[in-house]
């Protein structure tokens, strides 16, 4: 590498949590220019956090990143104090990467008395110290909620990434690309992410309710003949996503395959999935692709079918380049 472009590169100090070491370490792999520090994550007999940041004087002038995983109530705490702590130590810039925006789904108001806890997590973000170089960057993926980009006050830069283009490079790797169409399971699908996949045939979707049953049905778009993937921006029980794969195979799909950015899946609701076992998707899924931003399901599926994980390694790593 020449001089002039050595001096290009952002060098970037990477810590990370207990969830999300693996993720870091594969983040680390894509480039030489991000060091991988650790922190001590320990517990006062009372149970809250005892941490440490060691040589913390060797950050001082270094562009500095945090990979977080708020996954619970429980560990958000503790990684708070240090996404606080870590700008006031004279570092250059300080950016926050969490792939996962939690509380997504907790962001409307219907009634009075209901609480936006997805607007309280991001005042709380918005009022981390600034470093010497200025406000913390944060990168995102998908975020839930359209209007949620809204919530971030002045002294935070949110970066709204993606993980549309893994599934992208994924979907051209597969024989019979050609045939493949996109499923949205509902409107807001749809509006979130029609236009990265534009290229693609589109089938959209709707909950239509039937007496006292909530039925997926396919508002608009051809299924026959075709491959389709499902795409969303996550799965918690994935009830919606299995209504619209029988939707999709009664309208004369030959195979169903689903993304989502973050596989959610509390109380093990992943093991719902099946796996077509060769082209029946009135049975199962083809595939089921997830990224890493959800680290304990990871864990859970990585060597299950139908699931297959693409990882958000590199594409934090140019993230971190910005």
């Amino acid at each position: 590498m020449s001089m002039a472009s050595d001096s290009a590169v952002k060098r970037v100090c990477l810590f990370y949590c207990n969830e999300t070491k693996a993720l870091a370490e594969r983040i680390a792999a894509e480039s030489d220019a991000i060091e991988l520090r650790n922190i001590n994550w320990r517990t006062f007999e009372d149970g809250f956090p005892n941490l440490f940041i060691p040589n913390a004087h060797r950050i001082r002038g270094q562009n500095v990143a945090f990979l977080a995983s708020f996954s619970s109530p429980s560990v958000i705490f503790e990684q708070l104090s240090v996404i606080y702590a870590l700008p006031k130590l004279f570092i250059s810039s300080f950016t926050l990467v969490l792939p996962f925006f939690p509380t997504g789904t907790s962001e409307r108001m219907e009634d009075e008395g209901d609480v936006a806890t997805a607007f309280t997590i991001a005042r709380i973000l918005s009022n981390i110290p600034t470093s010497r170089g200025g406000p913390t960057s944060l990168v995102t993926f998908d975020i839930h909620a359209l209007q949620e980009r809204f919530y971030f006050g002045d002294n935070i830069l949110p970066c709204f990434e993606s993980g549309i283009p893994l599934l992208m490079s994924r979907l051209q790797q597969l024989p019979y690309s050609d045939n493949i169409s996109i499923a949205f399971p509902d409107d807001g699908a749809w509006k979130r992410f029609h236009k990265q996949l534009q290229h693609f045939p589109t089938i959209v979707c709707n909950k239509v309710r039937i007496r006292d049953k909530r039925i997926v049905r396919i508002k608009e778009g051809e299924a026959v003949g075709r491959h389709v993937v499902i795409v969303d921006d996550l799965v918690q029980s994935g009830g919606t996503l299995i209504e619209c794969q029988k939707a999709l195979a009664a309208n004369g799909a030959t195979k169903v395959s689903a993304y989502v950015t973050h596989g959610i899946f509390p109380n093990r609701s992943w093991q719902r999935f099946e796996h077509d076992n060769g082209g029946h998707p009135e049975t199962g899924l083809t595939y089921f692709w997830i990224t890493d931003s959800c680290p304990g399901t990871v864990k859970e599926v990585m060597s299950e079918t139908p699931f297959e994980i693409l990882s958000l390694a590199g594409s934090i790593a140019a993230a971190l380049q910005i």
